[in-house]
């Protein structure tokens, strides 16, 4: 529980599933923790569930890729707790097209976008640190996207891409100051059960969309080893690794946390061997928020107020 004691973290993206997750296991570990939000009711709201767990932690409200906000959002960081050493980035915009069909703004927001929190959180997180005369370590969340192609996908992994090469080149310009950079890549997250993909885990006449670039929740199911999607907690503990001083020999590295999606055998589809799928998956599976179960999960049923977490944008 202390393994991040004296340190002062901030997490851009506030919302109760990826970011408040991490937040709230940061400051669980000892960290003072800068809740940034685009939206300031999901940064307060974050602020407000780790407050009542005993924890420190501060709202601000800012958008990851305007260069002001994020200036400002270290500047609350550094007046309220005096000094940055852990920055965690997830931020950006998701446009989903085929690449015949792509409306160029969309294009241009999307690619742009992560490759800009990219830099701007990294650049003034890292200023701070070096003004400081200490080390730090900056995060970023990516996702498969950034290593593999996806139809309908284009922009999303050519930004995620960017995301990627950007951390390994911010690793080697900022490791003589001591300022770790490193990334973690999750694939389809559980809590897309409950907000992206309902109809499919509690619709019995669920019917699969005639889409040839289409792949249901089963079919990614049964193609993790594993046998699980991963869960906001489990992308959280990669960060307080990452975050902590267990790794402060590691930069430019990044972790996969996909239940071994990325490194098996690319024909091999485990769940056609041991019979998961994706119903009986979602019964056992529970709600969670700030990375603590909410209540169970049951097909056809899901809770009230359960809405997609605006601030991440992973698949």
């Amino acid at each position: 529980m202390h393994r991040l004691a004296s340190k002062v973290a901030i997490v851009f993206g506030a919302g109760p599933n990826i970011g408040g997750t991490i937040a709230h296991f940061l400051a669980r570990e000892g960290a003072s923790v800068v809740v940034s939000d685009i939206h300031m009711e999901a940064a307060e709201e974050t602020v407000a569930f780790i407050r009542g767990k005993g924890f420190v932690a501060h709202p601000v409200q800012g958008n990851a890729t305007v260069e002001a906000d994020v200036r400002r959002i270290v500047a609350v960081a550094l007046e309220t707790y005096g000094r940055v050493d852990v920055a965690v980035n997830m931020a950006g915009r998701v446009h989903w097209s085929h690449l015949l069909d792509m409306d160029m703004d969309d294009w241009n927001e999307a690619v742009l976008s992560f490759p800009t929190a990219g830099l701007l959180t990294t650049r003034y997180t890292a200023q701070a640190m070096i003004d400081a005369g200490h080390g730090g370590s900056i995060i970023h969340l990516l996702s498969t996207a950034a290593h593999f192609g996806e139809a309908g996908g284009t922009a999303y992994t050519s930004s995620k891409a960017a995301l990627l090469s950007f951390a390994r080149s911010a690793a080697m310009d900022l490791a003589h100051h001591g300022i770790r950079v490193n990334t973690v890549t999750p694939c389809a997250m559980e809590h897309q059960l409950w907000t992206l993909m309902r109809g499919e885990v509690s619709d019995p006449d669920w019917q699969r969309p005639d889409n040839m670039a289409f792949y249901s929740r089963d079919d990614y199911l049964k193609m993790l080893p594993l046998q699980r999607f991963p869960r906001a907690s489990d992308l959280a503990w990669a960060t307080v690794f990452l975050a902590s001083d267990e790794a402060e020999i590691i930069t430019g590295i990044d972790i996969p946390v996909d239940a071994g999606l990325r490194h098996k055998y690319p024909t091999w589809t485990p769940g056609a061997h041991t019979g998961v799928n994706i119903r009986d998956f979602a019964e056992k599976t529970y709600v969670t928020r700030y990375g603590e179960p909410q209540e169970k999960l049951v097909p056809g049923s899901f809770p009230e107020g359960v809405r997609r977490d605006p601030s991440t944008q992973e698949k």
